[in-house]
């Protein structure tokens, strides 16, 4: 495995394309390399679970036979979401588990997201990883497979925690991920009304792309909310571990104002708690925390670095604006997009109202993520670049995760994907011209620096 393509080994997960940087014998060996760290803490079982591409049969297969061949039980838990794989690990007392999913990407990627002893990998836990399959450190044995389905106890899980007020009517697409074989049947026992969306798990997403982060692909949701009577739409990434949210009136919320309604909901109950969020979230979601109460802590983007920092500081709830919410309150602590539409519709049938509910809370003139492509390793030479740079009217700067300006009246933000070549924006103000005038800022300085790129923005 000395070719092994360094580049899938990502800042939070395993991730590379099919058949390309990422084949069946580097699954294994990364199934080799996995069992060998488990047996050094002390783990002697593995819960293996898989999203809905077509190359997940093969890689879990591929997988268990690596992490099998060091003395490392594994149960198999079949297609299941990212988050059901993250609560088997739990309910089946294995403190250990890997989803095999390629998240939100296109389908010819796939990946690993992996959790040793209650703790996500991340950053060099997963260099360890490729350390171990370059030097062959491997450890052997003969582990055991069994098979279960733990989808029925994950339903009777959530049922046993959350309880709506009254029943509710809402639009609900899985986007052909994963999430489509157990979230219908979640929101129906929760005393929903359905209208469906995309539930049959086909890793071509033939309907649309599931990332609910873009706007483009919540379309669907909107054009059913408008066609009929439902008073909300819910929508998942490819392996449920985050929500997209639509009011019944077509306005997306995105998940920094989600935030905001489980934030104050849970200060209720927590006064003083503290609330994580990401570094691309709102400039309103600060005074927001503070007002109820709260107190508001901004961390690096990344659903691992954020559930390790939720470990650190003991925080009940923590959010990013990608769309992964995070519940120590009542829940486990790891990113669960079902999870977190059953907790905001428990909180929405309290009022006879839900989309007056979303529309009231606070919000700003912004943007979605914005990408920019670039080459690998080029979008973090961008970064130096302008972090050298002062902005005219700049009063303030954050460098925690790439590189935050605060502006009187708004922020501009650009910062390196740990995921993808590319670079991130996202821009947010008081109004449209002061909107304009911060992109136009951060414009002319990426383009002083930096030749043909194309801007989205």
């Amino acid at each position: 495995m000395q070719t092994l393509a360094p580049e899938i080994f990502k800042t939070y997960d395993i991730r590379g394309i099919v058949g390309s940087s990422l084949t069946v014998d580097a699954v294994c060996a990364i199934g080799r390399a996995l069992g060998s760290a488990a047996i050094a803490q002390a783990q002697k079982t593995i819960v293996v679970g898989r999203d809905g591409r077509l190359s997940g049969p093969a890689f879990a297969e591929a997988l268990t036979d690596g992490i099998t061949r060091t003395g490392v039980d594994v149960i198999d838990i079949g297609c299941v979401a990212t988050p059901v794989t993250y609560f088997a690990a739990y309910h089946l007392g294995a403190h250990s588990c890997v989803s095999i999913t390629g998240s939100h990407n296109p389908p010819d990627y796939n990946g690993l997201k992996m959790v040793l002893q209650d703790q996500t990998l991340h950053g060099e836990l997963i260099q360890d990883l490729r350390r171990r399959i370059v030097e062959g450190d491997f450890v052997a044995g003969v582990g055991r497979v069994t098979r279960t389905d733990v989808r029925p106890a994950y339903i009777e899980r959530i049922l046993g925690d959350v309880r709506l007020a009254r029943p509710m009517k809402i639009v609900l697409d899985s986007g052909n991920g994963v999430a489509g074989n157990t979230a219908p049947e979640l929101f129906r026992r929760l005393g929903c009304e359905l209208t469906e969306l995309f539930s049959e798990v086909d890793g071509t997403f033939p309907h649309h792309h599931p990332d609910p982060s873009k706007a483009e692909n919540l379309q669907d949701v909107i054009h059913a909310l408008w066609q009929g009577d439902a008073e909300i739409g819910l929508a998942f990434d490819g392996d449920g571990d985050r929500l997209g949210v639509v009011t019944q009136d077509g306005e997306i919320i995105y998940p920094d104002r989600q935030l905001m309604l489980f934030a104050a909901e849970l200060l209720s109950r927590q006064p003083g708690a503290q609330i994580i969020y990401d570094i691309k979230c709102s400039g309103k979601l600060a005074p927001w925390i503070r007002a109820h109460g709260g107190q508001p802590l901004m961390w690096k983007t990344g659903h691992a670095l954020l559930k390790a920092k939720l470990r650190e500081t003991g925080a009940p709830l923590a959010g990013e604006m990608s769309g992964h919410i995070f519940f120590k309150d009542r829940w486990y602590g790891f990113d669960d997009g079902l999870y977190a539409g059953a907790r905001l519709l428990e909180i929405l049938s309290r009022s006879p109202d839900a989309n007056a509910v979303l529309k009231a809370l606070p919000t700003a003139v912004s943007t979605p993520e914005l990408n920019i492509a670039m080459k690998e390793g080029e979008a973090p030479l961008l970064l130096e670049k302008l972090q050298h740079l002062r902005f005219a009217g700049e009063i303030d700067r954050i460098t925690l995760d790439g590189l935050r300006v605060e502006f009187k009246d708004g922020f501009g933000l650009i910062r390196a994907s740990n995921t993808t070549p590319v670079a991130v924006l996202r821009f947010e103000a008081d109004n449209a011209e002061a909107l304009a005038r911060i992109q136009g800022l951060f414009r002319d300085a990426i383009t002083r620096h930096w030749d043909g790129l194309d801007l989205p923005f």
